[in-house]
């Protein structure tokens, strides 16, 4: 597992006009090629009246999956050009479609490499970009008495609160990075006195917007 990547926020679409063209962008999270495909497929089939439903995808933990299809457009004219701007943002297991619904106007093999870089582009922005970083979920349970000084002290802190369990003592489940754990039970002992139960949890991904 990686320790740290970017990928995209959420599934969603953005639309462009380019010289009376329509350009639909269409981005999904992929972390396999079917899912990929599946996703492609689908676009494909609710807009079947485009002109083209252009696609790239990057998919493994080191790019290992990588295609582009151009969907009748002139060869390299649309899918690699979109492919390039996931390579630039370096996102990982992420998956574009771009719609076109032809204007009339003929835009020359430049004029598409620019509009399909742009849509993927402006579509990711739309939709926004995460890091994912690998974190160990530490478990703390405290005395109600403690509650307030200790998620006082989290939540002006380095460390985010995952989740806290209100029951006969509180748990509060925190992310922490894996060099940082000695560090985070030293501190969490010295906050309460040493009235505390600290143990480590699962290894997760804690997603941060970029």
């Amino acid at each position: 597992m990686l320790k740290q990547y970017f990928t995209i926020k959420e599934r969603g679409s953005h639309e462009i006009v380019i010289q009376k063209s329509r350009f639909i962008a269409h981005i999904n999270r992929a972390t396999t090629e079917q899912e990929a495909q599946d996703f492609i497929q689908e676009i494909k089939k609710k807009h079947w009246d485009a002109t083209h439903n252009c696609s790239a995808y990057m998919i493994g933990q080191h790019n290992e999956i990588q295609k582009a299809n151009d969907d009748g457009e002139p060869s390299g004219t649309a899918g690699v050009p979109m492919l390039e701007v996931l390579k630039k943002k370096d996102l990982k297991d992420t998956v574009v479609v771009v719609t076109r619904y032809f204007g009339g106007i003929k835009l020359g093999a430049g004029g598409l490499i620019r509009a399909y870089g742009k849509s993927t582009s402006e579509g990711i922005n739309q939709v926004g970009i995460v890091e994912r970083k690998l974190m160990k979920i530490v478990h703390t349970k405290i005395d109600y008495t403690w509650l307030g000084k200790v998620e006082n002290e989290l939540r002006s802190s380095i460390y985010n609160i995952k989740e806290i369990h209100y029951l006969d003592n509180v748990e509060i489940e925190t992310f922490v990075e894996e060099g940082q754990v000695h560090h985070f039970f030293e501190w969490m002992i010295e906050l309460t006195n040493g009235q505390v139960e600290i143990s480590e949890g699962e290894v997760l991904y804690l997603e941060t917007e970029v």
